[in-house]
């Protein structure tokens, strides 16, 4: 019954850490009792000066690049929808494609040069039309047809996910350096951590 209990405690603590893991950061910057400012994770004693919290957000790279299974596909398998302002059908096309997250060119069937590449393609002159690679064409739009489509050339499900925009950073300017105290500045660039 004891070791039963330790489990379940030791279960806690640990779900209690990770769930502390993926809070945001808080740093704390202040003024110690020598006038040094110090940056520190940690919340510091009641006699310090000028302190200041900042929480720090998540750390995250923003990209528009389709992911590695999407490009993969899109190299062996490229797509395009042949398609023109058909409506509601067409819009459902092109929203398919983009929920999806595949890469793919449109060519607008009412200009000549794009009912000449709709016709080498399909005999007959229907859109929207789409090619996924040089083999496989869907004319009209059906949605599970689509869908098969793309998922045999390996298309992911769903695009992959969007990231925040890392947070910019705005320096302060320095505190003023008091009288008889020592200031501290940034390390050069390219050196070592202050020592």
């Amino acid at each position: 019954m004891a070791t039963r209990n330790v489990r379940i405690a030791l279960g806690i603590a640990a779900l209690v850490v990770a769930g502390g893991a993926f809070a945001q950061a808080q740093v704390y910057r202040y003024t110690d009792a020598d006038g040094h400012t110090v940056y520190s994770d940690r919340p510091p004693s009641s006699e310090v000066k000028n302190l200041q919290t900042k929480k720090l957000g998540a750390n995250f790279i923003s990209t528009s690049e389709p992911g590695y299974a999407a490009s993969l596909a899109a190299e062996r398998y490229p797509v395009t929808l042949y398609t023109f302002q058909c409506g509601e059908v067409c819009q459902n096309a092109e929203t398919l494609l983009n929920k999806r997250g595949v890469p793919f060119t449109i060519v607008n069937v009412s200009e000549p040069d794009g009912q000449t590449r709709l016709q080498a393609v399909a005999s007959e002159g229907v859109a929207p039309v789409l090619t996924v690679g040089d083999k496989q064409v869907a004319k009209g739009f059906n949605e599970a047809r689509w869908q098969a489509m793309l998922d045999e050339a390996g298309y992911p499900k769903t695009p992959a996910p969007k990231r925040a925009a890392p947070t910019a950073r705005v320096s302060e300017p320095p505190p003023p350096v008091q009288e008889g105290t020592k200031a501290v500045g940034m390390p050069p660039r390219g050196g070592d951590y202050p020592k």
